[in-house]
């Protein structure tokens, strides 16, 4: 007699975000499999799964956040056992993905950092990718395997219906969603439609990495709350640039979103001493201590996004409907 064995399935996690991964499990009230994860004395990587994943569906739960290096190699690490362990599929959910920002070569003899971890991730065995606000979409071309490219616009919208735009309006005042450069216009645009408000851009002019130059306002912000729109902060260079920038142009107030806080080396003292009310991320990365110490930072979480995705994944729904 023959028996047809039950799809059944696993999470896991890595070290970079745990918190975010237990949210992810209660939303899906499903246990966290168990991972040792440690480092030998020169900082090499060692993992055991605890976990039985013979012919199993696997979601594996990792940003490749701060220590990006680190956080990338315990991830293929990982993938390569549990493909050796005999894991039936192996879905990688990266909330963040590090190195997207190299996403095509920008000077003579430079790497497409982006396609190479892609080429390591499917060589070590990932059947699928599942992350959050890629910063180039294209990147979903570098796969010859699914990749899911979530959008946390819906998490962000609800938080600035029900929290911010109350009291802007209150004030009379209109509201204009700002983009830093040329290529988050899309972005602002979509964003702007939901929430009924205008769309602004900076023209700005880099002049080295993690610094740019905001150089003028294309959009009128006069009058209006403008809100800042983009996929990550860094060191908040770009930011607190574009911030003055709208205020000199006779903006009432500034606000600003991402969906990625890396918030790395001088971010979160530029963003206190920033004339900017508040800035909304999301928990993709975890924050360190000064930023979730600052009053100006709110964190809010994709868990239930997250889990939401996962769950249709791995019972052949729609995903692309959760955004309808």
């Amino acid at each position: 007699m023959s028996m047809q064995r039950v799809r059944d399935w696993v999470l896991l996690s890595g070290s970079a975000n745990p918190d975010l991964a237990q949210k992810i499990a209660e939303r899906l009230d499903r246990p966290l499999g168990e991972i040792e994860s440690r480092r030998f004395s020169d900082g090499e990587v060692f993992v055991e799964i605890k976990e039985n994943v013979r012919g199993r569906a696997v979601y594996l739960i990792q940003s490749t956040c701060t220590p990006v290096n680190e956080t990338m190699m315990e991830l293929l690490i990982m993938i390569d056992a549990l493909k050796r362990a005999s894991a039936k599929e192996i879905n990688i959910v990266m909330p963040y993905y590090g190195y997207a920002r190299q996403d095509r070569k920008v000077a003579p003899r430079t790497p497409i950092s982006a396609k190479l971890i892609a080429d390591l991730l499917t060589v070590a065995g990932a059947t699928r990718v599942v992350s959050v606000d890629l910063h180039a979409g294209q990147i979903q071309g570098f796969y010859n395997i699914p990749f899911d490219n979530l959008f946390a616009m819906p998490v962000i919208q609800k938080h600035f219906e029900e929290k911010i735009l109350p009291q802007i309006r209150a004030s009379g005042e209109e509201v204009v969603i700002v983009s830093p450069d040329a290529g988050g216009v899309e972005r602002a645009r979509a964003l702007a439609k939901r929430l009924d408000a205008t769309v602004a851009m900076i023209d700005k002019r880099r002049v080295g990495p993690n610094v740019a130059k905001a150089m003028n306002i294309v959009g009128e912000v006069s009058g209006k709350a403008a809100i800042i729109l983009d996929d990550m902060i860094d060191t908040a260079g770009t930011l607190t640039e574009a911030a003055n920038a709208v205020l000199k142009h006779g903006a009432a107030r500034v606000f600003a979103t991402a969906t990625h806080g890396v918030l790395s080396g001088p971010a979160v003292d530029r963003i206190n001493a920033s004339p900017i009310e508040q800035v909304i991320v999301t928990d993709t990365i975890p924050l360190s201590a000064a930023a979730a110490a600052s009053t100006k930072i709110t964190q809010l979480s994709v868990a239930p996004l997250l889990a939401e995705a996962i769950y249709r994944i791995h019972h052949y729904d729609s995903v692309s409907s959760l955004f309808k």
